[in-house]
């Protein structure tokens, strides 16, 4: 792989994932055993499989940035709301600067609409100790 451009920007969660992924990451434990990832890496893995990273698409992504321009925030704001996928002003708030000055109610309303059109749900969360392909029968 060829580097083209150094310090390009900040990375989503999801490019983060995906690269993981590409390298051989899985929550496979047979083909966990044969990766030649590092602990930490595959521990950062981990963590993204339960963040919306685990359920973006490159294409959502891009839809999303360039759908949201028209709220004028600014990138490092843009990436974190991929990352966090807020689902209310309580969220939103730490991630967009001067958010009570820049987001009314109906602003907010027009950002989540767009994000819960354009980005997938956040994943179910992962109960440690529970198979999720077992039924309750």
């Amino acid at each position: 792989m060829k580097i083209l451009k150094k310090n390009a920007g900040p990375l989503t969660n999801f490019e983060v994932y995906d690269f993981l992924q590409k390298k051989g990451a899985s929550l496979d434990p047979a083909q966990r055993l044969m990766t030649t990832l590092a602990p930490s890496e595959l521990t950062v893995f981990d963590y993204l499989a339960q963040t919306p990273a685990s359920t973006q698409t490159r294409e959502s992504i891009i839809e999303f940035t360039e759908k949201v321009k028209v709220f004028n925030l600014a990138k490092a704001e843009v990436v974190n709301i991929i990352n966090i996928r807020p689902i209310d002003p309580v969220e939103a708030a730490p991630i967009i600067e001067e958010f009570t000055e820049r987001m009314d109610d109906d602003r907010f309303g027009e950002l989540q609409t767009m994000i819960d059109t354009v980005l997938p749900p956040r994943p179910e969360p992962q109960v440690p100790g529970e198979d999720s392909n077992t039924d309750a029968s």
